[in-house]
């Protein structure tokens, strides 16, 4: 048997199938689903060339090979504790699309095992579905295996098959590991789970029926073929490993989290499960970061997050202080590259998005975990069984710790939690808010009945004024004969067309009058619902019936100004995609008369040269003055012509696609001008961060950048006013100061510097040994963070086993508590602060070695100071 590394194994499968067999060599497929909505990961071999299976889509050649990267995530709880289970792993396979059958299949996969990887014939092992007589007699006759090593299976273990649709069944090869590994005399063929001996190494599936709905069979006229083997378990095999973190890739991840922690893999048990689950979870992570996931707290950007953090946590647990998955994921990065040349490409990008997760956790992390801590003591002397859900909420909506987290720490300390009061608390807090939303706005929908009513016709994209039928009013929940301003002067109305545009898509709504002969209303917001109009209204005059026919009136001026905002956040789309590249996703935005908003996916703040960039780039297309089209489409034809979309959106068969000259092309219902030139002009007027991994752009257009211009002009009048200036010597008034303001700042710290050292002296003479303990307790008056952290740092360097606490006192206390690691195992500065800290009214925590409190009641100072001499 060969010993190859893994990425060996890789090349010599892809080439033994690609050049030797004649198969298209695939690169793998990134790990977010193109066009698949059944999946949040890529988690196998064959997910990326579904269409091809089903024949939606063709290759030139109807075979094809790949090494797939997958995650799978079902099992993660379990990553660590066991040597088996992982996350990340890469699926070859081979695939025919109506091409070859079985007997390809099962001798290939033969000769590949026997001829090139060179295992023994005498310790492969096969099963087939009990039914698949021609897939045994290709192993027993055409293969030469012995029957007896070839098992029939029922479809449990040997068909795959969904509830309808392609389906067959399958053979799977085992690889004797031999008696050794047996967990008794029983154990001498496949079937045992629970054994290490025979190891499945790979799955052929020989799609050959269609299951309908009746559960009736169907031979398919051209049958497919769609094997998997884990790149990982084979190189487990081909290595003699135990297990795939022994492999010669997972062996140099762990080499560096030795280095990191200063632990030594397969020494210590406990050490041991961190150790795995960092290194599963950073290979994970690595190519999800490259492949353009970003942590969030929904679908595969929770996955991301959730990974960062279990691994952060247990980088904890092995006692890594700070950051230290940017070392473990530059190591994945460099054993990957040869094959994945985007991983060198994006590394700056993946280390900076995995430092600002590990950063944001690092600073919620620390007090939930002493309150948790705090909980499971309290818990075990209690003799109780669980933590309470609402505690576990708590922790999750004050400090940010995801259930999944806490549950993982209970479970470490055998212990549950209540999940079912934790969902129920999640349902209360989501309809306070969606209370306090319906409070905010006035109106809702919930309770209006419209099951009768056909859908509005809109024709606002071309006529603002128009003539329509009034087919239904309502006050409040109530539905109503008519509306007049002698009543309450709110109401709803909902008529057979409008010109009105609903909010949706990131647009608000039209605003506009609607009036007859004896009415008029101002239209203050329109909503939609299942495409009818509700136009929500202030009565300003007369009265309104149903059946009556009235004038709807858009307000022109604000339509233009929502127009020009809509257009240019096309443009500022496919700008942001132009100078950060393709992996920009739009996640949200809000349009209005006055400005607009564009949320979009970067895992860092923009630069000034780009956001200037950016700026150009949609100035440049609004001069170009090109026109503005709209057109329908099927939702196929769109895609075809490379018009873009959000990601998440679910679109109908019919969509509208508008185009803006051949720069731009959106999926699009919302309103827009008709050439560029209408914009008139763009400017950026802020960019700063959402949330972790998405930035958000405010600008302006119009109008509105010339009157930003006269505000700046007259600022800038202002500005030289004050520096007693003309406007053109603003920058060299300003030099002049600042140069003058620095040598006053250099005396000031000469006189400090002065001053500290006599500061020195004195905290040096105060300070105490208490039972073999430095203990030093000052107290300050308006002193910075900084300036106490200097004072501890320098002292430290001094003294050993030493306790420092200062408090700072201006308007309110701060204390610190600083702790020598050598007596860390004794004494804890996040107890100690919390303890005095609240004798003055305060609380406060961190970690053993440095915490900080804040407290308020001054005159209780001083007995929160002396209580420390007590506390040591």
């Amino acid at each position: 048997m060969k010993n190859l590394g893994m990425n060996e194994l890789r090349s010599k499968y892809l080439n033994f199938f690609g050049n030797k067999k004649g198969h298209t060599l695939l690169k793998s497929f990134p790990l977010i689903p193109v066009d698949d909505d059944s999946l949040l990961l890529i988690n196998a071999g064959m997910a990326p060339l579904k269409k091809y299976f089903t024949g939606e889509k063709k290759m030139k050649n109807d075979r094809a090979t790949s090494s797939q990267k997958c995650v799978r995530t079902a099992d993660i709880e379990r990553v660590g504790k066991t040597e088996r289970h992982g996350t990340f792993f890469e699926m070859l396979g081979n695939f025919s699309f109506g091409n070859y059958f079985k007997k390809e299949a099962i001798t290939w996969a033969y000769e590949f095992l026997t001829k090139e990887l060179e295992i023994d014939k005498n310790d492969l092992w096969v099963t087939v579905y009990k039914k698949d007589d021609e897939a045994y007699n290709i192993w027993k006759d055409e293969v030469g295996i012995s029957p007896e090593r070839i098992l029939r299976q029922g479809k449990e273990d040997n068909f795959w098959e969904i509830e309808t649709g392609p389906c067959g069944p399958c053979s799977e090869i085992f690889v004797d590991r031999g008696e050794a590994k047996a967990i008794d005399d029983n154990d001498n063929r496949p079937g045992n789970d629970d054994s290490d001996r025979f190891m499945e190494i790979w799955n052929l599936v020989f799609t050959q029926f269609n299951k309908d709905k009746d559960g009736n069979y169907t031979p398919l006229s051209h049958p497919n073929i769609d094997t998997g083997m884990g790149l990982e378990r084979i190189a487990m095999i081909v290595q003699e490993k135990d297990n795939i973190f022994e492999v010669d890739v997972m062996a140099e991840i762990i080499r560096e989290i030795e280095k990191a922690s200063s632990k030594t893999y397969k020494e210590n048990d406990k050490d041991d499960v961190s150790i795995r689950l960092i290194a599963d979870h950073a290979k994970a992570m690595t190519f999800l970061v490259s492949d353009g996931v970003l942590p969030s707290n929904e679908k595969r950007g929770y996955v991301l997050r959730r990974l960062i953090r279990r691994a952060y946590r247990h980088g904890k647990l092995l006692s890594i202080k700070g950051e230290f998955l940017s070392g473990v994921v530059a190591k994945v990065i460099e054993t990957y590259k040869g094959e994945y040349q985007e991983l060198d490409e994006n590394k700056d990008e993946i280390i900076e998005v995995i430092i600002d997760e590990e950063n944001r956790f690092q600073k919620t992390i620390d007090q939930g975990l002493l309150m948790l801590e705090e909980k499971i003591d309290q818990i075990k002397k209690n003799n109780q069984d669980h933590l309470d859900g609402k505690e576990a909420f708590k922790l999750y909506d004050t400090y940010g710790f995801p259930l999944d987290l806490t549950k993982e720490i209970l479970e470490e300390n055998n212990l549950g939690v209540d999940e079912d009061v934790f969902d129920q608390q999640m349902q209360i807090q989501r309809q306070t808010a969606r209370d306090a939303r319906k409070k905010e706005s006035g109106w809702s929908l919930d309770n209006l009945n419209t099951d009768d009513l056909e859908k509005t016709e809109f024709l606002g994209y071309d006529k603002l004024t128009l003539r329509a039928k009034i087919l239904r009013l309502f006050k409040e929940d109530m539905k109503v004969d008519s509306l007049s301003e002698d009543e309450d002067k709110n109401g709803i109305i909902i008529s057979d067309k409008t010109s009105f545009y609903a909010e949706g898509g990131g647009q608000v709504a039209d605003t506009g009058i609607i009036f007859a002969d004896n009415f008029k209303a101002r239209v203050i917001d329109v909503q939609k619902q299942r495409d009818i109009y509700f136009h929500y209204v202030e009565v300003l005059s007369g009265k309104l019936e149903t059946n009556d026919l009235a004038t709807f009136k858009v307000d022109r001026n604000r339509r233009v100004a929502i127009e020009r905002n809509h257009s240019a956040t096309h443009l500022l789309d496919q700008a942001l995609r132009d100078v950060l590249g393709e992996k920009v996703e739009q996640k949200g935005s809000l349009v209005d008369e006055n400005k607009l908003r564009f949320d979009f996916s970067n895992p860092k703040a923009l630069t000034d040269d780009q956001i200037l960039e950016v700026e150009k780039i949609v100035n440049r297309q609004i001069a170009k003055m090109d026109p503005v089209t709209k057109e329908i489409m099927d939702y196929e034809r769109s895609q075809q012509v490379g018009a873009i979309g959000l990601f998440e959106d679910k679109y109908k068969d019919k969509v509208r696609v508008v185009s803006m000259g051949d720069y731009s092309k959106e999926l699009c219902g919302g309103c827009h001008v008709n050439n560029t030139s209408e914009i008139l002009m763009f400017k950026i007027k802020s960019e700063s961060s959402v949330s972790s991994g998405v930035r958000r752009i405010e600008a302006i257009t119009g109008s509105k950048v010339y009157e930003l211009l006269l505000k700046e002009d007259d600022r800038k009048k202002s500005i030289a006013k004050l520096l007693a200036t003309n406007e053109n010597a603003i920058e060299s008034k300003i030099e002049s100061l600042l140069k003058e303001l620095a040598s006053k700042n250099e005396e000031i710290k000469r006189l400090k510097s002065s001053s500290a050292s006599d500061i020195y002296e004195q905290l040096k003479k105060g300070i105490k040994n208490i039972n073999g303990v430095n203990v030093l307790v000052h107290k300050f008056d308006q002193a910075s963070i900084d300036e106490l952290r200097e004072y501890e740092n320098k002292l430290k360097g001094k003294f050993e086993d030493l306790i420092i606490v200062f408090a700072s006192v201006s308007d309110r206390i701060v204390f610190t508590v600083s702790v020598d690691d050598k007596l860390t195992d004794k004494y804890d500065a996040g107890k100690i602060v919390r303890t005095i800290a609240q004798i003055t009214g305060g609380n406060g925590g961190g970690r053993k070695n440095f915490a900080q409190a804040g407290g308020k009641d001054i005159d209780k100072l001083d007995e929160a100071l002396e209580k420390v001499y007590e506390i040591i």
